[in-house]
């Protein structure tokens, strides 16, 4: 959980530290300025992030990790497309990144099961 909550507060402080990367690999079909969604999706991994820490946040928190990782997956998507003209070592990074959400969700989901059982148990 540590690991989770520590990752998604890394990551929600970078959408502000560094928006011009976030903005990029906001996909061009969505309505409204990218830094917008940007500034959104920092918001919200930091809000989650926060959530994980008391016990009685934590599963609620956990599944809207998980459920922020599959919403961000089109902006990966989209990423890994974009990036296609770029070094390899780029595109392998971006080819990467599309793997890696599947275990993420479960591992928010995984987070939230045993929250829910340690809240039961108490």
């Amino acid at each position: 959980m540590l690991v989770l909550c520590v990752g998604l507060l890394v990551a929600g402080v970078g959408h502000f530290a560094s928006p011009e990367f976030f903005d990029a690999i906001v996909p061009p079909w969505l309505p409204g300025s990218e830094r917008a969604y940007t500034y959104a999706s920092g918001v919200a991994e930091v809000a989650v992030a926060l959530a994980l820490i008391p016990r009685r946040t934590r599963r609620a928190a956990a599944l809207a990790a998980a459920a922020l990782f599959v919403l961000v997956y089109p902006a990966n998507l989209y990423m890994a497309w974009d990036w296609r003209d770029r070094p390899l070592a780029d595109q392998l990074v971006a080819w990467g990144r599309l793997p890696l959400q599947i275990p993420m969700v479960w591992w928010a989901i995984r987070v939230a099961g045993t929250a829910a059982r340690r809240r039961a148990d108490a």
